[in-house]
């Protein structure tokens, strides 16, 4: 990959560019191709010999403190892997005592109970330096009290709190017709998949008390009473869903089982289905945790098929590094495939390189072609899509779907008849599952009743999903880059929606990656591919935003903090993925031949490490903002070759023409009509 030299003269015209860039810092040619030819090497090296690529995932320490609970509700609290769990639990302990669901954040009451109350169940001393900071905190933050649904129902799992402190999630909710506003298909993928086992454990109210002097009651000091979401107004939805709540749960109490059953049923049926083919109910831990002790209500014996699958899929999850244990909340290979792919391509890995064709029938292969969740209430099209775990059939999401379309239409196999026949799919799809707003969400279709965010088991922040920019701005990439005009009606809409979304300062808020630099990059991008004008005042007005959030280091950074107060937008420690983000936002925006996007590049070659990655200890993906934060081990690697490959490329040609840095390498672009 590295353009031949003689004499050390810079002998192709991106390279010349790159050399450019030197007026404005120490940044010169064959550092920049060197630095990009080490990551590439990093990344190569590390391709499984099935053809895909998975990075580690990273979250806070409720991973493993709820599964510290699972494993005492089973009756395995005494599994050497607890005490291995529990080591990494109180490495991420605050100075403060309590601690927080991402780096540089304050304590969180949820995390902090279930980190103390798991340490506490295996035993650790309360009257310890490490207990005591920490009940110190807990009770500051509110106490247990202050905790969400979620963790209100491991708390009445394990007997600290009655069932009755927890809201009533009804099986009966299962039977509401998928096209009504408050049936499941109304609320967001996820949420179903968690809130289905919660029916059936609703319902049964399994526990398993541990001994009094394990149990957590010094932080509950006023009673395990539940906090009251009651608003001041007489009537609200808030006030409606709490006396709805109140209704359930009486009739929870008196109606005859008979009357039950056919919901009950219905909802372990809904379970059973959606295990089949996944890693796990949903492939992800919350919903996998919630299913095994739905599996036990249901009768299943610990040995029995069922719950040995699932704790195997649960167990595969787990990270040992020494003597601790570190749980990752899903599996990202389709995401990070995908990612890796298109890096390379942007780094010129050759057409006939072996790792091309592993990749792409890797990802043609993850290809599903059934329908899963999003046919209820979405559109009747062919089924199609990619999920971002290694099985997980029911969800194939819009995120990794373009993701993947894009690996496929920018690698050498494109031309293929197979990669043709997925990608025109994967197209249709994709225009099928556009909301009415113009935008694009995560899973579905117009799933934004706002009404179910007042339901009293909403407080994990993601009972809907909705459009948001940065997925909006991925598609969008993608049908410019597959030659869609600007007139095209769906790419209208997605452009009315982005514009309509821009913040006052210029930038775009980040669903799915910390925060406004991840949304910001992927709204440039997009525009670019659709070759938009790059001289329109909004862009000028996103350049200068992301020009201002610049560090004097040269790099980007922004805290997660930033979902909390957006006062905070654009700040926090430079890291690599973000100053990636920030550089690729700059460079499609036309401006590589700019002192920013100079000294973005030489952050990203100064602290490059020898090896061709780089350290960055800081959240960058989002899970549900200000719930959940997520460290994707190779944001650090593949973005960074990213940005530097294509400020490489983003040069001029001999008659002083701009190369467009999203250019395609290998296959021209192709025009698809409106049909």
């Amino acid at each position: 990959m590295n353009a031949n030299r003689e004499g050390g003269v810079v002998s192709s015209p991106s390279e010349r560019a790159a050399a450019r860039g030197s007026r404005w810092t120490n940044l010169d040619a064959e550092s920049l191709a060197d630095a990009i030819q080490k990551t590439a090497d990093w990344l190569l090296d590390r391709q499984d010999d099935q053809g895909f690529w998975v990075g580690q995932l990273e979250g806070d320490t409720i991973l493993e403190s709820e599964f510290i609970l699972l494993l005492t509700f089973l009756g395995r609290e005494s599994d050497p892997a607890c005490m291995a769990m529990a080591r990494s639990i109180l490495d991420r302990q605050l100075e403060n005592g309590g601690w927080a669901i991402h780096p540089g954040g304050e304590v969180e009451v949820s995390a902090s109970v279930k980190a103390y109350f798991a340490l506490k169940i295996l035993g650790f001393d309360p009257e310890s330096p490490a207990m005591a900071r920490a009940r110190r905190a807990v009770l500051a933050a509110g106490g247990a009290t202050a905790c969400n649904s979620f963790t209100r129902f491991y708390l009445a799992l394990l007997g600290q709190i009655p069932y009755d402190e927890c809201p009533y999630v009804p099986p009966e909710l299962v039977l509401i017709p998928s096209s009504w506003p408050f049936s499941l298909s109304a609320m967001s993928a996820w949420t179903r998949t968690i809130v289905v086992p919660l029916m059936i454990m609703a319902y049964h109210k399994p526990v398993r008390r541990p001994e009094a002097e394990r149990g957590i009651a010094e932080l509950f000091p006023s009673g395990p009473s539940a906090p009251s979401r009651r608003t001041r107004k007489l009537v609200s939805w808030t006030n409606f869903f709490l006396a709805v709540d109140r209704g359930l749960k009486l009739y929870d109490r008196l109606a005859p089982a008979s009357w039950r059953k056919p919901a009950l049923d219905a909802a372990e049926r809904w379970m059973l289905a959606h295990c089949e083919g996944a890693d796990g109910l949903g492939a992800i831990f919350p919903p996998m945790i919630y299913s095994i002790v739905a599996f036990r209500c249901m009768g299943l014996e610990l040995d029995s098929p069922m719950i040995t699958w699932a704790l195997k899929h649960l167990d595969d999850l787990r990270i040992k590094e020494g003597d601790r244990i570190r749980v990752q909340p899903c599996l990202s290979p389709v995401w990070d495939t995908a990612i890796v792919a298109i890096a390379l391509a942007d780094a010129g890995l050759p057409a006939d390189h072996p790792a091309w064709p592993r990749a792409i029938h890797w990802l043609l292969e993850k290809e599903i072609r059934k329908p899963g969740d999003w046919s209820l209430r979405g559109p009747k099209v062919e089924p199609t899509g990619w999920h971002f775990q290694f099985n997980n059939p029911f969800y194939p999401d819009i995120d990794d779907s373009a993701m993947v379309l894009l690996a496929l239409a920018r690698s050498p196999l494109s031309d293929a008849p197979e990669v043709q026949a997925s990608i025109r799919r994967g197209v249709d799809w994709l225009l099928a599952m556009q909301n009415r707003d113009g935008g694009w969400a995560a899973y579905d279709v117009d799933i934004d009743n706002e009404v179910l965010t007042q339901l009293p088991f909403a407080d994990h922040n993601a009972m809907l999903d909705p459009s948001c920019a940065d997925i909006t701005a991925r598609v969008l990439e993608l049908f410019g880059t597959l030659g869609f005009p600007l007139d095209h009606p769906a790419v209208v809409k997605g452009l009315d929606y982005l514009m309509s979304t821009q913040e006052p300062e210029g930038c775009w808020y980040g669903r799915w990656g910390v925060n406004y630099v991840y949304g910001t990059w992927q709204v440039l991008q997009g525009l670019r591919a659709l070759n938009h004008p790059m001289d329109h005042p909004a862009i000028d007005r996103a350049v200068a935003w992301l020009e201002g959030v610049q560090h004097p280091s040269g790099g980007w950074g922004e805290t997660c903090l930033s979902y909390n107060d957006p006062a905070l937008k654009g700040t926090g420690e430079p890291t690599a993925s973000q100053t990636a983000w920030a550089t690729l936002g700059l460079i499609a925006a036309g401006r590589r031949e700019t002192t920013p996007v100079a000294r973005g590049l030489d952050y990203l070659v100064r602290t490059q490490n020898p090896q061709g990655d780089w350290d960055e200890t800081e959240f960058t993906g989002t899970g549900f903002p200000k719930v959940f934060y997520l460290r994707y081990h190779l944001y650090r690697v593949y973005f960074p070759l990213m940005a530097l490959a294509r400020g490489q490329r983003a040069g001029t040609h001999e008659d002083g023409g701009l190369t467009d840095p999203l250019a395609c390498q290998a296959p021209s672009r192709r025009s698809f009509d409106e049909g």
